[in-house]
Formats: C-alpha cells, sequence, structure tokens
C-alpha cells in the first residue's frame, strides 16, 4: 500500500475512519493498562483522533505518528494549540511539539518506519485504534515488529475487527485473535477486554466485531 493511496483520502475527505468524538472504547477501557500520570503514551497512525485530547486531558504525554500533514494541523487546530514545528533532516520527518497544561505532545509526520527509540525516546505504553486495521497483511508483519522494537514491547490497548474479510475489502482490515497471536504472542500476554457489534455493519455492509485487546508484556 503506497502512501498516496492514504494522502488521497485525505484529500477527498474520505475518512470514514475519524471518531469525531473520539473513541468510547479508549475511555471504556484505556485504566487496564494501569498507568500512572504523565506516562507516556504512543499513539502510531494517529490521524486528527481526538483521543489525543482525551489522553492529554486525564494527564499523560503523547508520542504520535501520522503521514498525512494536513490531519496533523487539523488536529492541533481543534485543540486550539499553537505547536511548534520543526524539520528534521535525519530521519526525514517533520515534528510537531506542543506543551498543554505542563504535558508533552511529539507528533512525527512522514513514515512511521522512520522513527526510532533514539528520537522518540522510552514509551510507556501504546494506543493503536487505526493502525495495525489500516495496514494490508504483508505490512503488518513490518509494523508490528518496528512497534515492539521501539517500545520495548510496552503495554498495548489494541482494537480489531474481525469480519469475513473475501466479504469485504479492508481497510480496515480483518485482525482477528489468531493474526494477534501470531505477531504478538512470543512477546506479550494477550487478553480479550470487549468485543462489540458493529452497528449497521462494517461500512455499512457487511457483520463485524470491534474488538478490545489488552498485550502486557511477558516476564
Amino acid at each position: 500500500m503506497q502512501a498516496s493511496y492514504w494522502h488521497e483520502k485525505w484529500k477527498q475527505g474520505d475518512i470514514a475512519f475519524h471518531q469525531f468524538k473520539g473513541s468510547p472504547l479508549l475511555k471504556a477501557h484505556f485504566s487496564a493498562l494501569q498507568l500512572p500520570v504523565q506516562s507516556r503514551v504512543l499513539v502510531p497512525l494517529c490521524g486528527k483522533t481526538r483521543d489525543i485530547a482525551w489522553l492529554v486531558a486525564n494527564g499523560h504525554h503523547v508520542v504520535a505518528a501520522e503521514l498525512h500533514e494536513a490531519a496533523v494541523v487539523q488536529l492541533f487546530a481543534d485543540m486550539e494549540i499553537e505547536p511548534k514545528v520543526m524539520h528534521l533532516v535525519e530521519p526525514d520527518l517533520i515534528h510537531y511539539q506542543a506543551n498543554p497544561n505542563g504535558l508533552r505532545i511529539d507528533i512525527y509526520v512522514g513514515d512511521i518506519f522512520r522513527l526510532t527509540e533514539t528520537l522518540i525516546g522510552k514509551i510507556d505504553a501504546v494506543y493503536d485504534r487505526a493502525a495495525l486495521v489500516a495496514l494490508p497483511l504483508m505490512m503488518r508483519e513490518k509494523y508490528t515488529g518496528h512497534i515492539r522494537n521501539l517500545t520495548d514491547n510496552a503495554p498495548q490497548l489494541l482494537i480489531s475487527f474481525d469480519y469475513q474479510q473475501d466479504l469485504l475489502p479492508g481497510p480496515p482490515y480483518c485482525v482477528n485473535r489468531d493474526e494477534i497471536v501470531q505477531h504478538y504472542g512470543d512477546n506479550y500476554r494477550i487478553s480479550l477486554l470487549a468485543s462489540e457489534d458493529v452497528k449497521g455493519g462494517l461500512k455499512g455492509k457487511i457483520a463485524a466485531n470491534e474488538e478490545v485487546w489488552l498485550l502486557q508484556k511477558n516476564t
């Protein structure tokens, strides 16, 4: 899947994945991570999600990555925050940074695979609502390995979809329990926190479940 696919989606306003009030599943299940305040939460492929504002309002620092810069500009506009913008030559990323209420938001615009542990620092948890399910199968293997390495297997709150993939092309793609275990089972204890029917069907077409997973590092 090329970057141009997502840039075109944003330009056309074809962003059904965006939840204008944020994710109710985040609010319902974030406490399962048992994070102290001022933890650093990674939000991969963040778009302009209102979930970032919720995380900050609940006392956490946010590190995020997004491919499409206009989405990040809109995110800060929605939060009524004027960020500092820095162009990083190595790696080739644009860094949006702000410090609302003594907390910190760092969003890196560009290819998420350019992020390094040195660049983003220690991550206490990952919130993945629309990243893993946005990627085709061949990229999901690379992505999950990258996230594990970036975060030293930090705990995750992962939201996925389970449906009959051959009935509907993604994204969002079907990522069921078996695949989550395939990607993360060697490093994490995996627990299903919730499974809910998608009201009206996925994209209004087929039955699907939206599932919330807690990934805890093996000890």
